[in-house]
């Protein structure tokens, strides 16, 4: 089984506890604001265990969020319930969604199409095309879509990390019509061992070296955050 999909189908809380640490210094929520203005209700693609429902409830934006994984939307559940909220929760592939055309304000895909580069190697540009087209129905006219990718881990500057998710981001801004912004959203961990416990599972055994060869409590981490509107 892929790396990836075995976490997100058998080690939804593992991950959880790691992207808790993620973004110490709070950048990734005023940049979704900027970005959101007005527009309140949120369709939320690959929302895993929560990480931008969590961040948007508190703000009074009406979010849903679809995973493709139940484990992750179960992990959402406990999070959502440890801090009542409400927002509702649907198994469903982000490529063919069960909603009506403009049902929503804006629509975000935090950390979840790049997966598809991988996943479907010959016929990525197709896959991926098809999750922009269910943004781009769901959300009404003049909305905001809003895609979040990583820009490295444990790296001093932001850069793709991989030459295929260098291809895909050069697509998306090229022919699907997206603008990056570059975020730094570091982890900050208890101590170095803890840095290494929370992430060898997912980042393995080459970034836990660093972590020790560094002394990083807190590890760096960069975001692309890519935005148009409808």
């Amino acid at each position: 089984m892929d790396h990836f999909r075995n976490i997100y189908q058998n080690k939804a809380l593992e991950y959880h506890q790691m992207i808790a640490a993620e973004d110490v210094d709070g950048n990734l929520t005023p940049a979704l604001r900027a970005l959101l203005g007005n527009q309140r209700r949120i369709l939320d693609f690959g929302a895993g265990t929560g990480r931008i429902s969590l961040l948007l409830h508190p703000l009074d934006y009406e979010v849903t969020a679809i995973d493709l994984h139940l484990a992750m939307l179960l992990e959402n559940k406990q999070q959502r319930n440890l801090m009542g909220g409400r927002w509702p929760l649907l198994c469903s592939d982000m490529r063919c969604l069960p909603f009506p055309s403009q049902s929503w304000e804006a629509a975000i895909a935090g950390w979840a199409i790049g997966h598809l580069r991988a996943w479907y190697d010959s016929d990525w540009e197709k896959q991926i095309g098809a999750v922009i087209s269910e943004m781009n129905r769901v959300v009404q006219p003049n909305g905001t879509l809003i895609i979040l990718e990583t820009l490295g881990t444990g790296f001093s500057s932001p850069q793709p990390p991989a030459p295929q998710l260098a291809e895909y981001y050069k697509k998306l801004e090229e022919q699907w019509g997206f603008s990056r912004q570059e975020i730094q959203t570091d982890y900050l961990f208890k101590d170095v061992d803890d840095a290494v416990d929370k992430t060898s599972f997912f980042f393995g055994r080459e970034l836990a070296e660093k972590v020790v060869a560094n002394n990083w409590q807190r590890l760096p981490e960069w975001t692309g955050l890519w935005s148009r509107t409808t």
